[in-house]
């Protein structure tokens, strides 16, 4: 039987990346990525829907996005659908299907440069527009 597990994404993200390390070493980053869906209902009314995912990002990869990308930044995520099972604290079973990306690529701009410092310029008044009294 033949099986395939690939998805290819483009939109937003919502937040900045959540970067952390494994025990172990090992970089991971959380995105949360906003994908817009537009269309026209029967009617002719246009509409649009906003699906949430969460993005896993391994490695290298997670790094770049942590320093790189910020809220809103776009990008587009080739990967596959995983589900996740874990017990709550009080019990209580809970499972997630995310995104595993095998390839993030950039498409915006990411973090905005800091501003840089102004200079301290000393006035001399021979080079203002002011008028001398």
């Amino acid at each position: 039987m033949a099986s395939l597990n690939k998805v290819f994404l483009i939109g937003n993200l919502t937040r900045p990346p959540e970067l952390r390390y494994t025990p172990s070493g090992t970089p991971v980053a959380d995105l949360r990525l906003a994908v817009n869906r537009a269309y026209t209902t029967q009617a002719g009314e246009k509409r649009q829907d906003t699906c949430f995912l969460t993005v896993v990002v391994w490695g290298k990869q997670a790094e770049s996005c942590g320093e790189y990308l910020d809220k809103g930044s776009a990008v587009l995520v080739e990967g596959r659908l995983q589900t996740r099972d874990w017990e709550t604290k009080d019990g209580q079973r809970r499972n997630v299907m995310e995104v595993v990306a095998d390839r993030v690529q950039f498409m915006s701009r990411g973090k905005p440069a800091a501003a840089p410092e102004p200079e301290a310029v000393e006035e001399h008044p021979e080079e203002t527009d002011e008028v001398p009294f």
